[in-house]
Order: structure tokens, then sequence, then C-alpha cells
């Protein structure tokens, strides 16, 4: 089974109130661990990387290969489409070309007339292509591959602008953040996120930032027609402390504990244990 487009399996969760896991990679042994627990839990997903993250991996190109090649190997039945995550316009271009099956614009840092009309090109592009297209409206918060925001409430005016170009999901700034979330912050704005819903006559909606959010409020959100949730920093987290605690138990040390595979073991099952773990908080579970 090769990688698909994003647009049934977000379609299907709108309809069905549940929200596609879209789970950033950063190298194989991610990837590994994406694919195995969404398998296992029978979930469709959307498998991300930012351009940084695939510049790191060796470019786009063998990404998708990557990616196909383990959906092959491992035996993978349950849908996986292959996502750039706040793509440049370059960005975009290139993954589209490259192979990815869908593409986010992020255009939320031009005014919104150049966002409008980068986002029709990309999305003409990607569509003649078969590719989804998921573009932004609004900053979210922390930072993300270089790019800062304070996380702005997105203008439910422009995001009907945006959404009317037919793009298939669209992330609007509710409040959310890239990263770790402050002791502070003031959660999500549910009443502009319904405002933005009614302004966009009921498009899948994209919730960013989604590590750390309480699960009352990301099913909140999925109620009121969020349809794909991003994870990056949660996976991250608990893979750094399962690491952290196998070297300082110092089993790095013992026989060959070095051996990459035994060193990783550890931080990779807190990964597949954690995307298991969100795939039925997300409703998604038992969805493929």
């Amino acid at each position: 089974m090769a990688i698909v487009s994003a647009t049934e399996m977000v379609n299907k969760a709108h309809e069905g109130r549940y929200a596609i896991p879209a789970f950033n990679t950063n190298n194989l042994e991610w990837t590994q661990c994406i694919l195995k627990a969404v398998q296992e839990t029978r979930t469709p997903v959307m498998i991300q990387t930012s351009e940084g993250a695939a510049k790191y991996m060796g470019g786009y190109k063998t990404v998708v290969d990557m990616v196909n090649d383990l959906i092959d190997s491992m035996g993978i039945t349950v849908p996986v489409a292959l996502h750039l995550d706040h793509g440049t316009y370059e960005g975009a271009k290139a993954c589209i070309e490259a192979g990815y099956s869908s593409v986010m614009f992020d255009g939320s840092h031009y005014s919104i007339e150049e966002n409008i009309e980068k986002s029709k090109e990309i999305i003409a592009l990607a569509h003649a292509k078969g590719v989804s297209v998921e573009c932004e409206v609004g900053g979210i918060g922390g930072t993300e591959d270089g790019v800062t925001s304070n996380g702005e409430l997105a203008d439910p005016a422009e995001c009907k602008a945006v959404a009317d170009l037919g793009v298939d999901f669209l992330a609007a700034g509710i409040g959310n953040i890239h990263g770790k979330y402050p002791e502070n912050w003031a959660g999500l704005n549910f009443e502009r996120l319904e405002e933005i819903k009614e302004a966009i006559g009921g498009k899948p909606m994209v919730l960013h930032g989604g590590s750390g959010i309480p699960f009352e409020q990301t099913s909140k959100a999925v109620s009121l027609g969020v349809s794909k949730i991003n994870i990056n920093t949660e996976l991250q987290l608990v893979f750094a402390d399962a690491t952290r605690k196998y070297i300082e138990a110092g089993k790095d040390l013992a026989g060959k504990g070095y051996d990459p595979r035994k060193l990783l073991k550890p931080g990779c099952d807190a990964i597949i244990a954690k995307a298991k773990e969100l795939c039925e908080a997300f409703g998604a579970a038992g969805k493929a």
C-alpha cells in the first residue's frame, strides 16, 4: 500500500467527529514507531515532516522513499498520508514534485492578500496531482522552523477567504502554541473556533500544537470541527525521557548496551506507547 492523499481520511474524520493524528517524524526509527503504533491500533495517520526535518533526513525524495518502503516492508495496511508541515511556498512546490501526498502551505506571515494569492497557486498545483492541501490563517504560537508567533486568533473573514479557494483543510490560530505550553497558558479560544467554523461552512480544521493540550480541550475542539491534530513535541519528550533513564542507569555501559539498536529501544518503545494513547484519545483508533 502506497501513501495516499489525506483528503478522504480527514473528511471521514470530520463526518465521524474524531481527529486524524498527524505525527511529525524526525528519522527512520521515528517513522517505524509511528507506523507500528497506527497499525496495531488500526488508525489512519498522517506522517509529517517540517522542511528542516526533511533536510536532516536527506531531502524530500529520501523521505518519500523511506515512508513508502517502510509501508511495504512492515506490511502496513492502514491509510498513511505523507504531509509537509508548515511549508514555504517553494517547499510546498518541491514536495508536490517529490511525491508527498499532502502539503501545508503556511502563508500566515504574509498579508492576507498575498496569502490568498500564493495559497491559490499551491492548491491548483497540488490538486492537479491528487495531493491534498492545508493552508493557515493566523500564526500559531511558539517557534516552528525558525518562524515565531505569539499565537494569534485568526480572523473568521480571512479564514473564509482562504477556505473558499478550495483548500482541503484549514489551520487557524485559536490560541494554540508549538512546543511546551507555559503554566499561564489561557487555553484554546472556543468562541473564536466556533466563529471560524461558521464562517468556513463546516470545512475540516486543523489543530496545531496538539502536544500537551488537555484531552478535554482537544475533545471539545473535535466536536467543533477539528479533524486533524498535530503532534511533535510530545513524542520528542517521551523519547528523550526514556533515553535519559537508560543512560543514567548505566545500561549503555553494560555489554553492548551502546549498540544503537539497544540504546534507542527504550525511547522508541515510549514513542509507540504515546502514539497509541493519542490515537485512542483522538477517537481515530479502529477507524482504518
